[in-house]
């Protein structure tokens, strides 16, 4: 069942937010290699092409059900040079806090427009979110554990780079 145009366009704001997502993690991964920190850019890396698998779950509902598909203008980053660590993290977790409002308001418009259709797909990006945000709060929670121990960071780094590259594709 085709969604109506309103919401068809919510889908498409929200297209536009997981590819900007996936530009920020980009910025901040840049920002953890100026840090000599190639574990934690290795795993920004990999969030940013996930941001993507995200935006391709939603392109792929709008086309199974003959609505189109449209990518927005994507805002330049505000991510300012030589963070920190933990200023890296706590950027990125305040994208996903805002990602995780902007799917709460989706779903709150699809269940608005009777759009059922679009529920089991919600639901999964209500639940990635929740893992989404909880990881990247114990990510950051560790950062400040270690504080200045050096040695502790890297290790952090260096688990935090082993992280699975699963590609741009769901």
């Amino acid at each position: 069942m085709q969604m109506n145009k309103e919401l068809e366009k919510k889908f498409q704001d929200q297209i536009t937010l997981e590819f900007a997502a996936s530009m920020v993690y980009r910025q901040l991964a840049i920002e953890a290699d100026e840090q000599d920190l190639p574990g934690m850019s290795e795993w920004l890396r990999r969030q940013a092409d996930e941001e993507i698998v995200h935006a391709n779950k939603f392109i792929q509902h709008l086309s199974d059900r003959g609505n189109h598909s449209n990518i927005g203008a994507i805002p330049a980053h505000t991510i300012k040079q030589g963070l920190s660590a933990a200023e890296i993290f706590e950027a990125a977790l305040a994208h996903e806090q805002k990602v995780s409002a902007s799917i709460r308001d989706l779903y709150r418009e699809a269940d608005q427009a009777s759009d059922f259709d679009s529920r089991p797909l919600l639901n999964w990006f209500i639940n990635e979110q929740i893992e989404e945000e909880a990881t990247v709060s114990e990510i950051l929670a560790q950062i400040k554990m270690v504080g200045d121990d050096g040695s502790g960071l890297l290790r952090l780094d260096d688990s935090l780079g082993k992280r699975p590259n699963e590609g741009t594709e769901a």
